[in-house]
Protein backbone atom coordinates (compact mmCIF):
# COMPACT_ATOMS: atom_id res chain seq x y z
CA UNK A 1 0.00 0.00 0.00
CA UNK A 2 1.19 3.36 -0.71
CA UNK A 3 2.42 5.86 1.97
CA UNK A 4 4.03 8.81 2.38
CA UNK A 5 8.01 6.93 2.05
CA UNK A 6 6.22 5.27 -0.79
CA UNK A 7 7.89 6.21 -4.05
CA UNK A 8 5.53 6.93 -7.13
CA UNK A 9 7.64 4.41 -9.12
CA UNK A 10 6.34 1.37 -6.77
CA UNK A 11 2.84 1.86 -7.81
CA UNK A 12 1.08 -0.20 -10.61
CA UNK A 13 0.64 1.77 -13.64
CA UNK A 14 -3.26 1.23 -13.55
CA UNK A 15 -2.71 3.12 -9.82
CA UNK A 16 -0.58 5.78 -10.93
CA UNK A 17 -2.73 6.59 -14.18
CA UNK A 18 -5.88 6.62 -12.16
CA UNK A 19 -4.47 8.48 -9.45
CA UNK A 20 -2.99 11.12 -12.35
CA UNK A 21 -6.37 11.29 -13.79
CA UNK A 22 -8.15 12.12 -10.36
CA UNK A 23 -5.72 14.78 -10.07
CA UNK A 24 -6.84 15.70 -13.41
CA UNK A 25 -10.47 16.16 -12.79
CA UNK A 26 -10.19 17.85 -9.18
CA UNK A 27 -7.71 20.19 -9.42
CA UNK A 28 -9.01 21.71 -13.00
CA UNK A 29 -12.59 20.81 -13.64
CA UNK A 30 -15.69 21.81 -11.36
CA UNK A 31 -17.49 18.52 -9.60
CA UNK A 32 -20.61 18.52 -8.66
CA UNK A 33 -22.91 15.31 -7.46
CA UNK A 34 -26.55 14.65 -7.96
CA UNK A 35 -28.82 14.54 -10.75
CA UNK A 36 -30.68 16.44 -13.46
CA UNK A 37 -34.32 15.89 -13.36
CA UNK A 38 -37.39 17.83 -15.62
CA UNK A 39 -40.13 18.82 -13.29
CA UNK A 40 -43.87 19.99 -14.17
CA UNK A 41 -46.20 21.86 -11.90
CA UNK A 42 -49.51 23.39 -11.97
CA UNK A 43 -48.76 27.11 -11.32
CA UNK A 44 -50.80 28.72 -8.38
CA UNK A 45 -51.83 31.68 -9.88
CA UNK A 46 -55.51 31.90 -11.06
CA UNK A 47 -54.58 34.00 -14.17
CA UNK A 48 -52.24 32.06 -15.48
CA UNK A 49 -52.32 30.09 -18.89
CA UNK A 50 -50.36 27.28 -16.87
CA UNK A 51 -53.64 27.07 -14.09
CA UNK A 52 -55.76 26.22 -16.82
CA UNK A 53 -53.90 22.14 -17.33
CA UNK A 54 -50.76 23.09 -19.18
CA UNK A 55 -48.18 23.01 -16.55
CA UNK A 56 -44.63 24.89 -15.86
CA UNK A 57 -41.92 22.58 -16.74
CA UNK A 58 -38.45 23.44 -15.07
CA UNK A 59 -35.06 21.40 -14.84
CA UNK A 60 -33.67 20.88 -11.18
CA UNK A 61 -30.29 19.70 -9.47
CA UNK A 62 -31.40 17.17 -6.80
CA UNK A 63 -29.09 15.46 -4.24
CA UNK A 64 -29.30 14.27 -0.71
CA UNK A 65 -26.97 15.56 1.97
CA UNK A 66 -27.27 14.06 5.69
CA UNK A 67 -29.99 12.23 4.66
CA UNK A 68 -32.36 15.08 3.41
CA UNK A 69 -33.31 15.63 -0.16
CA UNK A 70 -32.35 18.98 -1.70
CA UNK A 71 -32.75 20.50 -5.24
CA UNK A 72 -32.59 23.43 -6.69
CA UNK A 73 -34.14 25.39 -9.95
CA UNK A 74 -31.62 25.42 -12.78
CA UNK A 75 -31.67 28.61 -15.28
CA UNK A 76 -31.52 26.57 -19.02
CA UNK A 77 -28.09 28.72 -19.18
CA UNK A 78 -26.93 26.29 -16.54
CA UNK A 79 -27.89 22.79 -18.26
CA UNK A 80 -24.82 22.24 -20.45
CA UNK A 81 -22.86 23.63 -17.58
CA UNK A 82 -24.00 21.38 -14.85
CA UNK A 83 -24.47 17.96 -17.00
CA UNK A 84 -20.45 18.79 -17.64
CA UNK A 85 -19.64 19.28 -13.81
CA UNK A 86 -21.98 15.58 -12.91
CA UNK A 87 -20.03 14.09 -15.42
CA UNK A 88 -17.24 14.93 -13.80
CA UNK A 89 -18.44 13.51 -10.27
CA UNK A 90 -18.91 10.54 -12.03
CA UNK A 91 -16.01 9.89 -13.90
CA UNK A 92 -14.07 10.81 -10.20
CA UNK A 93 -16.30 8.09 -8.75
CA UNK A 94 -15.79 5.32 -11.15
CA UNK A 95 -11.53 6.52 -10.28
CA UNK A 96 -11.96 6.39 -7.02
CA UNK A 97 -13.91 2.84 -7.08
CA UNK A 98 -10.48 1.82 -9.41
CA UNK A 99 -8.34 2.62 -6.40
CA UNK A 100 -10.08 1.30 -4.08
CA UNK A 101 -10.58 -1.80 -5.97
CA UNK A 102 -6.49 -1.95 -6.33
CA UNK A 103 -6.11 -1.82 -2.52
CA UNK A 104 -8.76 -4.47 -1.81
CA UNK A 105 -6.42 -6.42 -3.85
CA UNK A 106 -2.96 -5.77 -1.95
CA UNK A 107 -5.31 -6.40 1.24
CA UNK A 108 -6.11 -9.31 0.32
CA UNK A 109 -2.64 -10.58 -0.90
CA UNK A 110 -1.06 -9.51 2.22
CA UNK A 111 1.26 -6.90 0.09
CA UNK A 112 2.92 -3.24 1.44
Amino acid sequence: MRSAETPKGKMSRAERDSRSRLTQISSVDAIVRGTLVWRERTCGKPNCQWARGEKHVGLYLIASKDGKLRQLFLPQSYEAKVRKWLEKYKEAAELLEQISDLYWEKIEKREE
